[in-house]
Order: C-alpha cells, then structure tokens, then sequence
C-alpha cells in the first residue's frame, strides 16, 4: 500500500529531505527527534527514533536505493519505505510505502507526505509530518 504526492521540487531536494535525520521530525507526525550518528541515513544506518508519545526505538536501514529508495525497521519491525521519483527537472513525486499489516498507517503517511510537500515548495510544512 502506498501514498504519493507531486512536488514542484526537484528529486534531488526532495531526496535530502527525507534522508536528512535532523529533518525527519518537521514532517513526520509521528517523529519527535532522532539520535544517529549520521546526519544523513545510508545502507545499514542505525540509530534511534523518539515517537510523539514518547517512545525512543531503535532503527535500522535495511534496503537503500542512493537517490531514490529507502526503508527501514523500527524495533525490528519493518516500517515504511520511502521513494522520491523524478517527474522532470523541477518535479518529482515522493512516495510512502506502507506494510499491508500496518495499513491503518497509511493516514498517517499521507499527513508525512503533504508536509514534505509544503517543506520542498516553500510552505513550511504547516500541514500535515516523520513517519515511522
């Protein structure tokens, strides 16, 4: 299962945006900090995620694409996958993937994908948040 949005964006920005860990939590709703010793996620990057309701989870990278795919695990449970597809120079759509078992996610994915959005086209990110 998947949710996508368009973004007057060009892929590379909306790539930076989703694998820079100091970012995740302006548009994720479910993400309120992360500790990693990377700023920008890799192959096999791990770390921890702080949900908003408090809960501090170990992450792992476990499939990475450069430029184009990643996901990951949560408290060994794997989470969603994230994409950015190129529609031309300056657009691109990104992409949510959600596991069908963690389905009820998917709304929260959306809320993800609309903030990055707003971020990549100069909004803010007022409208919608990480996703785990």
């Amino acid at each position: 299962m998947e949710t996508a949005v368009e973004v007057r964006a060009p892929a590379a920005a909306a790539w930076e945006l989703l694998t820079d860990t100091r970012r995740w939590s302006e548009w994720g709703p479910s993400v309120s900090g992360v500790e990693c010793p990377e700023r920008f996620i890799g192959p096999g990057t791990i770390g921890w995620v702080r949900t908003v309701v408090g809960l501090r989870l170990p992450f792992r990278i476990t499939e990475f694409e450069p430029g184009r795919r990643w996901c990951w695990s949560v408290a060994g449970i794997p989470a969603t996958g994230h994409r950015v597809e190129p529609l031309g120079q300056e657009r691109c759509r990104v992409v949510f993937e959600v596991p069908m078992p963690a389905a009820p996610y998917l709304a929260v994915c959306r809320v993800a994908a609309l903030r990055i959005r707003s971020i990549l086209e100069g909004g803010g990110g007022k409208e919608g948040g990480a996703a785990l």
